[in-house]
């Protein structure tokens, strides 16, 4: 049989019990900060700094705005992007404590831009995930390249592409794997 003093601690174990299974329940129900992300199109020369989420729900009409701003700037055609891969962007802000405006290459492209695209570089996908509004080329001023590849890799969320030569990396939300 138990001592007395092992049986206190055991209730007093189970009165503390409801309130450490209560606490992730609290910590889910705070609010989620604003998301906001600033780009600046390097072909365009267009600029959007845009709140997209807030308290964990994204805003619809800042989602199309960002749908207009990552268009196909060769044909005008736009898409809508996929929310998760402005999340990756914003993750490795936080990641990287670097919060300042991504510079776009590319991002949604026309089947047709796509096409052309592939025909002059052995480098563009032909079922790109850009056609989907999947994918984004960027730099981070002031976060080199390649530290931009490893905060996106560390990440884990999609697919990441380093163009050193080019000095940019590509991100996009299909299946996890590098190049």
């Amino acid at each position: 049989m138990p001592s007395p003093s092992t049986r206190r601690r055991f209730v007093s174990a189970l009165c503390v019990l409801p309130a450490i299974v209560a606490w992730p329940g609290v910590v889910a129900a705070a609010p989620a900060a604003p998301r906001r992300l600033a780009f600046y199109h390097t072909h365009t020369a267009e600029k959007l700094d845009v709140v997209y989420s807030q308290g964990g729900n994204y805003l619809a009409d800042a989602l199309s705005e960002v749908d207009n701003y990552l268009r196909d700037f060769r044909t005008g055609d736009s898409h809508p992007i996929d929310p998760a891969l402005l999340d990756t962007l914003s993750d490795i802000q936080a990641l990287t404590g670097h919060s300042g405006r991504f510079e776009v290459i590319s991002a949604f492209r026309s089947p047709r831009t796509n096409a052309m695209l592939a025909g002059k570089s052995g480098g563009v996908a032909d079922r790109s995930l850009h056609i989907k509004g999947q994918a984004i080329d960027v730099r981070l001023p002031g976060l080199a390249t390649a530290d931009l590849r490893r905060a996106a890799l560390e990440i884990g969320a999609g697919g990441v592409g380093y163009y050193p030569a080019s000095d940019f990396v590509h991100l996009d939300t299909g299946r996890v794997r590098s190049w």
